[in-house]
């Protein structure tokens, strides 16, 4: 519930505060006098559309502020608040709205600037604006039905979601069958390209590593006869068989010289002996260029059968990775792939298999749904045609129809229910339609079809009057909704009005006074002038101020004696009828 509504700088509004409670809140003033800017600042409190050329001449902004008590908000609203960022004190919370002359706009919720989209969100279930637009809203079937199935209550809801998630199970596997079936040519070029890989690799059956292996083995084969030659010299510089100088002789004499003077010093001892160890180094050294020498062979058929085997490999990293190491890696991967693809067609009959279970499932789902608002739509046309006649229309009768429509030949959105093949959308199988019959004898006729301006007014009242025990919307704004309504079917406007306002806040803006007298509290729009620029004010009305804002409602001047009377015995008709 909005507890207080704060404007400045908004059209003719300079600054004006108003505090709102529980019940029915009215709102009149004289034309121009700048009711529908609270409307308007409404609106942007709830994150409507900012619109620079409501921000009033000559000020920097216009600012909007709403006071709501969060506890007889719509429930988990706090919740919401504090995951915005904003703090609940004391259970209201603060929403802020501001515009720029150059068009800037800003959002606050709770003392927290948020995108103003955050705060239409948080604000969405806590008001239902009905204007003069809202009567055309009403003619599309979207609507009709929405107003249908929140009549319905929990039960139909349930049933709604049962749908809906049935629904959304049907269209992903729909999705997917055709992505699946779509692409098939692709998968089955993919799978022959992977086959004929994997068949490659096969064929040469390479090991990890292999690669690295033979590019040594055929660089030792190849210079088999320079190895063996540098080593048989390298053996004959350590250790020659021929008597020649060589690296072992030399350092057994220089051994030998300092054995010689150990006695002498204890130094050229530690050398002698350093010199032995090199001795035995050098000679294992020798006997190990011997063996190798010794094991270095020319062997061209192990050398071909190097070369070719070098070749194949090469002709697999050209076209899978560079190593023989990433070969293998691509034929793992590549294997996994192609398991997934042999398994499209099980998969495909699969998706084939579940949709048709689903469509069946969604039939059946369906045809609850259309019974319980079927059942729905029987009561909801009763009690808004009862309303109706209450509302000044004694001859009129609503009907509510819920229909299904035969599925064409080609249509793919189709399901069978009890012999029928019925077109199915996200909502359900039904169309909803609200028919009006307005006077005795007449055809029962789409509302967009004749209802004038005045009995869509009333239908949508006698709608929201009949769906208010439904409905978990705590504040309903009507702007003018009375228009093309007069004489005793605005009292009964007024009534039905009051009657709301039992069960939710209420706030009207009007100019019928039949109306105005049903309000508990009465706000009047005051103009006024200092010849160059005009501000309007906000004052709630006592008990003398009404009567004579009634009688200008009535009469057009404040002091006709028959005015003031009349004012009186509406309001003394009203407090009765309440």
């Amino acid at each position: 519930m909005i507890e207080e509504l704060r404007i400045s700088g908004l059209g003719v509004i300079d600054s004006s505060t108003l505090e709102l409670g529980p019940g029915l809140t009215v709102i009149t003033g004289e034309t121009g006098a700048g009711k529908t800017m609270l409307v308007t600042a409404l609106g942007l409190l709830l994150g409507g559309r900012a619109d620079t050329g409501a921000v009033r001449t000559g000020a920097k902004s216009a600012r909007v502020e709403g006071i709501v008590n969060a506890p007889a908000a719509a429930p988990g609203f706090a919740v919401a608040v504090e995951e915005a960022g904003g703090e609940v004190e004391e259970g209201r919370v603060l929403l802020a709205r501001s515009i720029s002359a150059e068009g800037r706009s800003r959002a606050f919720v709770g003392g927290a600037a948020v995108p103003v989209s955050t705060l239409a969100a948080l604000t969405e279930p806590l008001v239902a604006v009905h204007g003069q637009s809202d009567q055309h809203r009403l003619l599309k079937p979207q609507a009709q039905r929405e107003a249908l199935d929140r009549y319905g209550g929990a039960d139909l809801a349930e049933l709604a979601d049962a749908y809906r998630a049935t629904h959304a199970r049907l269209t992903e596997t729909e999705r997917e069958l055709a992505e699946l079936t779509a692409t098939a040519r692709e998968r089955a070029r993919e799978a022959d390209l992977l086959r004929f890989g994997l068949e490659e690799i096969e064929a040469v059956s390479p090991r990890p590593g292999e690669d690295a292996e033979l590019a040594a083995e055929e660089a030792r084969l190849g210079h088999a006869d320079t190895l063996r030659t540098a080593a048989e010299q390298a053996r004959e510089a350590l250790s020659s068989e021929e008597g020649a100088p060589d690296a072992l002789g030399a350092t057994s004499a220089a051994r030998t010289q300092l054995d010689g003077v150990r006695d002498h010093d204890a130094e050229a001892g530690e050398l002698a002996d350093r010199l032995a160890e090199l001795t035995y180094l050098l000679s294992d050294l020798a006997a190990d260029v011997a063996s190798y020498a010794s094991r270095v062979d020319v062997d061209p058929a192990r050398l071909s059968v190097v070369s070719e085997r070098r070749a194949a490999l090469t002709a697999l990293t050209r076209k899978y990775g560079d190593t023989a190491d990433e070969v293998l890696a691509w034929a793992e991967s590549s294997s996994l792939r192609l398991t997934g693809l042999d398994t499209t067609d099980d998969r495909i009959a699969e998706l084939k298999e579940q949709r048709e279970m689903l469509r069946s499932r969604l039939g059946e789902a369906g045809s609850r749904l259309s019974a319980a608002r079927s059942a729905a739509a029987a009561r909801l046309s009763d009690d808004v045609t009862a309303e109706l006649h209450g509302l000044a229309m004694p001859h009129a009768r609503l009907e509510v129809a819920v229909t299904q429509r035969e599925a064409a030949a080609d249509d793919a959105r189709t399901v069978d229910v009890q012999g029928r093949r019925l077109r199915y959308g996200s909502s359900g199988l039904d169309d909803v339609e609200l028919l009006l019959a307005a006077n005795t004898g007449a055809e029962v006729r789409p509302l967009h079809k004749g209802a004038s301006g005045g009995e869509l007014s009333r239908v949508m009242l006698a709608l929201e009057v009949a769906l208010a025990g439904t409905s978990p919307v705590p504040t309903f704004v009507f702007d003018e909704v009375d228009a093309g309504v007069g004489g005793k079917a605005a009292i009964e406007v007024g009534a039905r009005l009051a009657r709301l306002a039992r069960v939710a806040q209420v706030l009207v803006v009007t100019h019928l006074p039949q109306v105005a007298a049903y309000a508990d509290q009465h706000v009047v729009v005051e103009k006024a002038s200092d010849g160059s620029v005009t501000t309007s004010g906000l004052s709630v009305l006592d008990e003398t101020d009404r009567v004579r804002e009634l009688s200008r409602m009535l009469a057009g001047v404040e002091e006709s004696e028959t005015a003031l009377a009349h004012a009186q015995e509406l309001l003394a008709a009203a407090r009765t009828q309440r």
